[in-house]
């Protein structure tokens, strides 16, 4: 229940950064819940390979390269899911940011165990 809470959360937010930003298109609120299905995928199958092979020039740059990874993943993600376009890399750049900075928020108010 837990997974399909912050599915939803993310797809929330993700259809309201469509809103706020110019750069980033999501056609409608089930493209956003099957844009935030595939990015669970994505983060949870390709990032830890990315991050162990980009390990030395994350080190390197004190871990700034990881937010480099997570708009590669948008910018994955806009080329499987139908609806959702994304118009460069910064604007990945920010959206990745936006909604990482947003989901942790709002998910922060349903850890209450």
């Amino acid at each position: 229940m837990n997974f399909l809470v912050r599915l939803l959360i993310s797809a929330l937010v993700a259809f309201g950064l469509s809103y706020l930003l110019p750069g980033i298109h999501i056609d409608s609120f089930v493209t956003a819940l099957i844009l935030a299905l595939v990015l669970a995928i994505l983060n949870t199958l390709l990032k830890p390979i990315m991050v162990i092979l980009t390990l030395p020039i994350t080190i390197v740059t004190f871990g700034l390269f990881l937010l480099v990874i997570n708009a590669a993943i948008i910018m994955l993600a806009s080329k499987m899911v139908d609806g959702f376009k994304v118009d460069g890399f910064w604007w990945a750049l920010l959206f990745s940011i936006l909604l990482s900075v947003a989901t942790s928020i709002l998910q922060s108010g349903d850890d209450n165990k």
